[in-house]
């Protein structure tokens, strides 16, 4: 049993993943949001325009995976507090950075993110929450697309 399934129901389980998820998918939209304002370089326009569209789909994704604890029967978490308790999200640094290092720094996080999402669609599916795990099956394909689309920038 996983540390997070031990003791607890299977909703309770599937909540706590989500929970992790919505956490690092906000905190990921918080930084991508930073990086669309500070991205600086030829690849300006190209860069500023992605990261816009990420961060709004992420924010959306938050709002969804919201939702879904909520029709779980669990209290979604509203405080910045609650999110940096339950995130691998690393905050973006107050340095500046150049529009590669923002990329990588992106990319390596969407891969942490991504990992994560994996882990709560595995424990929905254990308690057979297919709704939950449908869900997150569309945001692993969301987060493989963006992984793509940053790998590619960085060659």
């Amino acid at each position: 049993m996983s540390k997070k399934s031990s003791g607890r129901t299977s909703a309770a389980n599937v909540a706590e993943h989500l929970i992790d998820v919505l956490s690092d998918t906000y905190l990921l939209a918080i930084k991508t949001h930073g990086y669309h304002w500070n991205v600086t370089g030829p690849l300006f326009p190209q860069l500023h325009a992605l990261f816009g569209e990420q961060y709004e789909a992420l924010f959306e994704a938050a709002d969804e995976l919201a939702e879904r604890i909520r029709a779980l029967d669990f209290p979604a978490p509203g405080s910045a507090e609650a999110f940096h308790d339950n995130t691998v999200v690393k905050e973006a640094s107050g340095e500046p950075l150049t529009a590669t290092a923002m990329v990588k720094d992106l990319l390596k996080t969407h891969e942490a993110v991504r990992d994560r999402i994996e882990e709560a669609r595995n424990a929905a599916d254990e308690a057979e929450d297919r709704a939950t795990e449908d869900m997150l099956i569309g945001r692993l394909e969301a987060h493989d697309k963006i992984i793509w689309m940053l790998k590619v920038q960085v060659g």
